[in-house]
């Protein structure tokens, strides 16, 4: 081969081999462009409306370890209220034990846990809210770290700090699955949701473990009696009217946990048949007709009341949650606007394509970036190319401080970085993906939620 040929041949294959390590390079770290960093400044400044926690009361957060010092908040709780211990074990805090006792063998519960986003969407709380690396930090930091954290906890001032003016959220979506029916408002942030899961459940009063679970219950309270099944459907209509009355904004549902997400429509004379039946009288087949009639119904007082409707979907009882479960009952309750909750993960693209087919649906991330960033990267990518960019939204789902500003964190930074890769592959602007990700993380729910724009507090400060 003459001289000039092969050189030219090793040039070319010296280009090729460049752009073949620049463009994966490019893509994958993304995070260390310019245009990245100006998206996310610009997310960052966004009063974020969170769709979705579990805050308590502040004297009621669990997960609170008794210690030498006595009872509270301790490095250990910040992890056993995330979800670190779906997948991994972590162990327990000793009771009456100092925090030297626990971190002796705490601290080597997280070797093989070190690349989850169980893991690692908890680690920007510490390095952020307190300067430390949890990866790197030695055993005293550790301490340091532990100390700070029972101290922040002695009264719930670090909790408003945290959710309101670190994580920058003006308004918190709570599901209080604890009370369902108190529509508690003990936080100036907080927003009541109405609760339905147990609702499905009765056929009987004895049914319900717990009187705060018990339309039943809100029945006498209310000076009536449940005596028939009309009887029960206007119990329910009657929580409906309360919640609306307290500026409760949605209906919530994690039925996926228990059962199959498939609701088919049950006539009447069906669930009629079990009502007033104890449990241990039925079949399974006759609880799954009368859990699937109510359901129907709750779909319908959803419509009546202008309460959208948010259900659990994926990553529960995984072998029945695929929210392609619910389609038909979506396609036969138009005026119903469902809002399928952790992008049906891991099923995101079956969620995208419903909410394609489907205009009362709406779509929403919580807990995504936490199951995987990975998926919930290419989720919002993916999901931005099936429907309008007005119909996704994000939520936290968390119990504490730490856990909400890290679940925020994380869900900023991945929804940047999957709009700047939008950007940079040219199939947005700039402007463009700024305001889609004020929509996600703001703007979808004002306008979904139509009583959230009289809660806002801290716009108009």
């Amino acid at each position: 081969m003459p001289m000039n040929v092969r050189n030219r041949l090793f040039r070319l294959a010296g280009i090729t081999l460049t752009l073949w390590l620049a463009g994966p390079l490019a893509g994958d770290d993304i995070k260390r462009t310019e245009l990245y960093r100006r998206i996310r400044t610009a997310l960052d400044a966004v009063r974020a409306i969170d769709t979705h926690d579990h805050l308590r009361p502040f004297d009621e957060i669990p997960n609170r370890d008794t210690t030498d010092r006595g009872r509270g908040m301790t490095l250990h709780s910040i992890w056993a209220g995330s979800y670190y211990g779906w997948i991994n074990p972590l162990s327990p805090w000793p009771e009456g034990a100092s925090f030297d006792v626990w971190w002796a063998k705490g601290k080597h519960n997280f070797a093989d846990a070190r690349a989850t986003s169980f893991y690692r969407y908890l680690l920007p709380a510490f390095k952020d809210l307190y300067g430390v690396d949890f990866e790197t930090m030695s055993d005293d930091e550790a301490r340091q770290l532990n100390d700070r954290i029972f101290a922040n906890y002695q009264n719930d001032k670090w909790l408003e700090h945290v959710i309101t003016e670190r994580a920058n959220i003006e308004l918190m979506l709570i599901d209080p699955y604890w009370a369902r029916f108190k529509f508690e408002r003990v936080y100036r942030f907080g927003v009541p949701v109405l609760n339905v899961t147990t609702m499905v459940d009765g056929y009987h009063e004895s049914s319900f473990a717990s009187q705060l679970d018990s339309p039943y219950h809100f029945a006498r309270e209310s000076g009536k009696e449940i005596k028939s099944l009309d009887d029960y459907l206007a119990t329910l209509d009657a929580i409906f009217q309360k919640a609306v009355a307290t500026d409760a904004v949605c209906l919530k549902t994690t039925l996926a946990y228990q059962r199959t997400l498939l609701f088919d429509n049950v006539p009447r004379e069906r669930a009629e048949k079990v009502f007033g039946r104890a449990k241990a009288e039925l079949s399974a087949e006759e609880i799954k007709d009368f859990q699937d009639f109510v359901m129907w119904r709750l779909c319908e007082l959803s419509a009546k009341h202008g309460l959208p409707f948010q259900i659990h979907t994926g990553q529960a009882r995984i072998q029945g949650s695929n929210p392609m479960l619910l389609v038909d009952m979506i396609a036969a309750n138009p005026r119903t606007k469902f809002v399928l909750f952790h992008g049906g993960f891991p099923w995101v693209g079956e969620t995208g394509v419903i909410a394609m087919r489907h205009k009362n649906v709406w779509v929403d991330s919580v807990w995504l970036p936490q199951l995987s960033y990975t998926m919930a990267r290419r989720a919002y990518q993916e999901w931005l190319e099936m429907m309008p960019s007005d119909r996704i939204m994000w939520g936290a789902d968390t119990v504490q401080a730490e856990g909400i500003y890290a679940a925020t964190v994380w869900t900023r930074q991945c929804l940047a970085e999957a709009l700047a890769e939008k950007v940079d592959r040219g199939e947005l602007t700039e402007e463009q993906a700024i305001r889609i990700g004020r929509q996600i993380l703001r703007e979808n729910a004002l306008k979904l939620f139509t009583t959230l724009s009289r809660q806002l507090w801290k716009s108009t400060e």
